[in-house]
């Protein structure tokens, strides 16, 4: 076990050297996890070792228990053979041969406990080597992590400097005055650069809102036939000795038919939604009876 005690300590020193020296942790973890590898290298040549030097001892042994029995064969040989003087030196090696088999089984049978412990050990920090390798990826990713929560930390505390965002308002006022004073300015130009006569006579000809609903309402009547088309009028030409009182005329029937119209979509508007849906229902169950 003096073996792993040693392995054990200079890992633990190269370790804490280089947590004190770390500055990149993920390469001082692949560094760690290559020092282990070579250390459970050293470790395997010192087991393998410690295997060849019992499977010695264990040939010795069953050679000298070899040799032990051959020579009790050939003391009962010689006992046979009625020669007891060869009988007397064959049991004389044999005892020989007893005697340092059973030191050898001792010593085998020690080196043999010994190096099933160095096999266990050897897989125990074969197995940790493995789970360090397995943590080493897990603390990688967290460092990772950590990292760019650290960078999102510091781009969030960059912006919340407010000079910034005061630039961008800035920026953005100043561009949206822009559009206005580029509106503007067009507006001028089409004010003094256009023809004026002919956009009041424009809207003149479009009217306040297009068709009245009396008008709507005479000319749908005329669609279903319930009444004739009315004939449409041909433009009364201005004699010259009536000019004044034609315009007059003019102007009065239509502020009347203005204000005709106007009271005609108060009228209209002023009839509640439910009570007119009511009253189309009413229509609708007439016709179908």
């Amino acid at each position: 076990m003096g073996i792993f005690n040693k392995l054990s300590t200079v890992i633990k020193s190269n370790i804490n050297d280089l947590i004190s020296r770390a500055e990149n942790p993920e390469k001082m973890l692949n560094q760690i996890i290559l020092d282990m590898r070579d250390q459970l290298a050293k470790a395997k040549r010192e087991v393998a070792a410690a295997i060849a030097d019992e499977r010695k001892l264990k040939a010795q042994l069953e050679q000298e228990v070899k040799q032990q029995r051959d020579w009790q064969h050939r003391a009962m040989l010689a006992v046979k053979e009625g020669r007891d003087d060869l009988a007397k030196q064959a049991l004389l090696r044999q005892q020989e041969h007893a005697e340092r088999a059973a030191a050898l089984q001792q010593t085998w049978e020690a080196q043999a406990a010994e190096t099933e412990k160095l096999k266990g050990s050897l897989r125990q920090l074969n197995d940790k080597i493995e789970e360090a390798k397995r943590k080493r990826n897990l603390l990688i990713a967290k460092q990772k992590r950590a990292q760019a929560q650290r960078r999102i930390h510091e781009t969030m505390s960059g912006l919340s400097d407010t000079s910034a965002f005061e630039a961008f308002n800035r920026m953005a006022d100043k561009i949206e005055e822009e559009e206005r004073r580029s509106v503007a300015q067009a507006e001028v130009n089409a004010e003094l650069g256009g023809d004026t006569l002919e956009s009041e006579f424009l809207r003149l000809e479009a009217g306040p809102g297009g068709a009245g609903v009396e008008d709507q309402l005479l000319a749908l009547k005329a669609d279903m036939g319930l009444i004739a088309a009315p004939a449409s009028e041909a433009p009364k030409q201005l004699e010259a000795g009536d000019d004044e009182a034609q315009v007059d005329g003019v102007a009065e029937a239509e502020a009347h038919e203005v204000e005709a119209e106007e009271m005609s979509e108060a009228e209209t508007d002023a009839i509640p939604e439910a009570e007119l849906l009511s009253e189309f229902d009413k229509l609708e169950k007439s016709a179908e009876g």
